[in-house]
């Protein structure tokens, strides 16, 4: 097919933005096939930014693109945007395509997270290699990218910025456009099985498009915090002439990991990036590494570095945010587990004739991503809501410190049920990862105590956690990580200068050889080092003081199970009492009833809440070697505190200036159902809202009668209520029947500044407004009907026998009171 006339690119760019708002999406993208077939790159390098703004979104967020997130399987439009951004569809196509012909395009550093646009503007160069090459000094607040890195930054970017979208249900996020393109990106770049596919005009001039391509015999440093070499980093990333070609190739999969990790994991302060790429950090690693680490070579920290959440920035990501990073962990563990097994040698140069992708595989979780994700975590568990939407949070953290998980084996249970002991092969990666066993572990343990773990969902949380802990060998390779990390430095300094004299290591004092100790022991301090500050207080996660922070939660999950059980008693009761009457208000005046579905409902996460939670406490004794003799006494004093009527008082408060403040046990006691404060109506019994049991007219119709009669005859009734023979007796117990409840009120701890509110007498009918009352009227007026009394006098009657009640009621009061 002979190519096209050239037009000019301003009206090929037009007669596109013509059609996108008059024609359908399938016609736009067919369009769009033919014109990035037969066009020649010169033209299609003009409409590349705006196609790509169209797709995915502006980075303001004003226009939303083709909404990715939100675009269900369901719909129509799905399989059309899913075959147009597919890796080997028209869109990457066209990618490649400018590739060859090496493009740039601007990209605003003030669309990049916090730490990275706040360190570019303050003129440091970000420690990540994504950003070498592209940034001018003085800065220009742009970035020069590839028209690969391009649309991977803003195929990033559309996740985490905010968008317009127009209001209602949008389905799972698991099952949009969005998500299902991260997962088919991720399985393409950075595949378990074989290699990166090849750029289709890579082989055109017999060079790689890439413009900084690796060399394959240069192994990954400078990456994160275990780089020992600050010179490494630019060479790793110097154009090499004889590179292998499969190294050069696989930069695509490097720039996809990169730009993921740097736009999703990458929000914390300035402060805390500065602090984790200081010179005084590395140096003092570097030191550690030639064992001349002791405390007082260590060059002193810098002010104020202190643990991570000194330094966080107010950003929350959303739970799609945070999926998608599970998907990434997920896919790397996988992708790092597929490394093939190379048998073993002696020759030097046996790891040398491994492929880049194979490289890869071996660094990729730990240089990339440990780092960034241990910030991200934390942050999440110091800031997320105390509600069940942290599961995604929690399954992110599980779904990283199991790696095991991800090997490709499918008998990760024991055919008892029990879960399958941890292989030793990944001892060390528990060591080198041991701030993300133990710090976020004790963020859990903190955020369980505030929760209400009553709620199924939340009681599965805590089951969850305590099941992936308790898996056998789990908890003594922690146990060995906290024990290397506390091994003395001159202890450490004896035994490798010991080793390094031996001839038979060759007496070198930077002997590539070390011995395998010291160095795992390196690699454990360095990790808490580099990820918590030189002056971090480690708390050991088997050390006294969490192990009473797992005794408070063991009580807590004791006391919540009490409280379910008696709110299951409580529904099964008012599922017994429930009957016909009850229509009517003659039943329970309870406002807080349930219907049999929510009931039943109720009952089945009850039931479900005790089983979480019984096999939870079970698997934190398992873990801490808790005795059967410290959780019964824990139980029988929950039960204990249950059976003395705990529940029926207040709170725990201390008094202060403006009455009763709540204390933290306090608040647990509420969270968990122990007990609460009597909550009624303070105000005029006459103004409170109309219940559900009373007709709103007649209480209406009621409050003018009586208002009228009380205003009318008030000095009237005040004076027969003074009164001090039988009539005022009649009187004050008919006029001021409430005072009982006021002086209650007066009471309580939290109405003093009611107190010295003169009580007048007042007539009250509401309660002729009350269903029950009309029923049990309406029964009487049937009763006397059948024995043949009309309607006067059996009005008559009803009054006459209700008096003589109410007159029988207030003479035993009155008998009572003098006795």
């Amino acid at each position: 097919m002979a190519a096209p006339a050239l037009q000019q690119p301003s009206y090929l760019l037009a007669n596109l933005k013509a059609d996108w708002t008059n024609k359908p999406l399938y016609q736009r993208c067919h369009e769009l096939v033919k014109i990035i077939d037969e066009y020649p790159a010169k033209e299609l390098h003009a409409i590349f930014p705006w196609l790509v703004e169209s797709v995915f979104g502006s980075l303001d967020g004003i226009l939303a693109g083709w909404n990715l997130r939100f675009l269900q399987a369901r719909s129509t439009e799905y399989n059309i945007v899913m075959d147009f951004l597919d890796p080997s569809g028209p869109m990457m196509k066209l990618v490649y395509k400018l590739q060859a012909e090496e493009y740039k395009y601007e990209f605003p550093v003030s669309y990049l997270p916090g730490p990275i646009k706040s360190s570019i503007q303050a003129g440091v160069l970000p420690d990540c290699p994504l950003f070498h090459n592209k940034i001018q000094f003085p800065t220009s607040g742009l970035l020069l990218l590839n028209p690969f890195e391009y649309y991977m930054f803003n195929f990033a970017s559309s996740l985490t910025a905010p968008k317009n979208y127009p209001p209602g249900p949008h389905g799972c996020c698991s099952d949009s456009a969005y998500f299902v393109l991260v997962d088919i990106y991720l399985k393409y770049f950075l595949p378990t099985e074989g290699n990166v596919s090849p750029s289709p005009f890579s082989d055109t001039r017999g060079t790689v498009a890439s413009p900084v391509p690796r060399s394959s015999n240069v192994p990954y440093v400078g990456y994160g915090s275990h780089s020992s070499s600050l010179l490494k980093r630019h060479i790793t990333h110097q154009p090499s002439v004889n590179a292998d070609p499969a190294a050069q190739e696989i930069w695509r999969s490097e720039t996809l990991l990169q730009v993921f990790v740097e736009m999703w994991l990458h929000h914390y302060s300035l402060e805390m990036y500065q602090k984790l790429q200081s010179p005084q950090v590395k140096l003092a690693l570097l030191q550690y590494r030639l064992s001349m680490s002791s405390m007082l070579c260590q060059p002193p920290a810098p002010p104020g570095s202190g643990t991570l959440h000194t330094y966080q920035e107010p950003y929350m990501p959303s739970e799609e945010h945070v999926l998608v990073v599970r998907l990434l962990v997920k896919h790397l563990h996988t992708f790092s587990s597929s490394l093939k097994q190379e048998p073993i040698s002696s020759s030097p140069s046996t790891h040398s004739h491994s492929s880049p992708l194979e490289e890869l595989k071996c660094v990729v979780v730990q240089r990339f991503v440990q780092q960034k994700l241990y910030v991200f975590l934390q942050h999440c568990f110091g800031h997320w809501p105390l509600d069940t939407s942290f599961r995604a949070v929690l399954e992110t953290w599980l779904s990283y410190i199991q790696p095991w998980r991800y090997t490709g084996e499918k008998n990760n249970l024991q055919a008892d049920g029990q879960n399958k002991t941890v292989p030793d092969k990944w001892a060390s990666f528990v060591q080198e990862n041991l701030l993300m066993y133990t710090k976020l572990f004790q963020g859990f343990l903190n955020r369980a105590m505030r929760t209400d773990l009553v709620n199924a969902k939340n009681a599965l949380m805590v089951f969850r956690v305590a099941k992936v802990f308790v898996q056998p060998n789990l908890a003594e390779m922690i146990q060995k990580g906290e024990q290397l990390f506390l091994e003395p430095e001159h202890a450490i300094l004896q035994r490798q200068n010991r080793i390094f004299l031996t001839p038979s290591h060759g007496g070198s004092f930077l002997s590539s050889r070390q011995p395998i100790g010291t160095d795992v022991v390196f690699k454990v301090k360095s990790h808490v080092y580099s990820l918590e500050g030189q002056d971090c207080q480690y708390k050991l996660m088997f050390g006294p003081e969490l192990r009473n922070t797992v005794l408070k939660l063991i009580q807590i999950i004791a006391q919540a199970r009490q409280t379910g059980k008696r709110i299951s008693d409580h529904s099964t009761e008012m599922a017994a009492n429930n009957s016909f009457l009850s229509w009517f208000g003659v039943g329970s005046s309870d406002h807080n009833t349930f219907t049999g579905g929510e009931m039943d409902d109720m009952g089945e996460g009850v039931k479900k809440t005790h089983e979480f939670l019984d096999k939870a406490l079970e698997y934190l004794c398992q873990i801490f070697r808790l005795n059967a003799g410290q959780l019964s006494q824990l139980m029988a004093n929950v039960a204990s505190v249950d059976d003395n009527g705990g529940s029926k008082q207040l709170p725990d408060c201390m008094p202060s200036e403006n009455g009763l403040v709540l204390t933290d046990l306090g608040r647990l006691q509420i969270i968990n159902g122990l007990r609460r404060f009597e909550i009624e109506y303070q105000g005029d019994p006459e103004l409170q809202p109309i219940r559900s049991y009373e007709n709103a007219f007649l209480v209406r119709l009621l409050f003018q009668i009586s208002s009228f009669i009380n205003a009318r005859f008030g000095d009237h009734m005040e004076a027969l209520c003074s009164r001090k023979d039988f009539l005022g007796s009649v009187g004050r117990h008919y006029l001021t029947s409430s005072s009982a409840v006021a002086e209650q009120r007066r009471r309580s701890p939290v109405t003093g500044q009611m107190r010295g509110h003169p009580q007048r007498p007042w007539l009250s009918l509401r309660v002729l407004a009350s269903y029950r009352t009309l029923l049990l009227l309406l029964l009487l007026y049937i009763v006397f009907a059948l024995l043949s009394f009309g309607v006067f006098s059996s009005t008559g009657l009803i009054l006459i026998v209700s008096f003589l009640y109410e007159l029988m009621l207030n003479f035993l009061c009155e008998k009572l009171k003098t006795q």
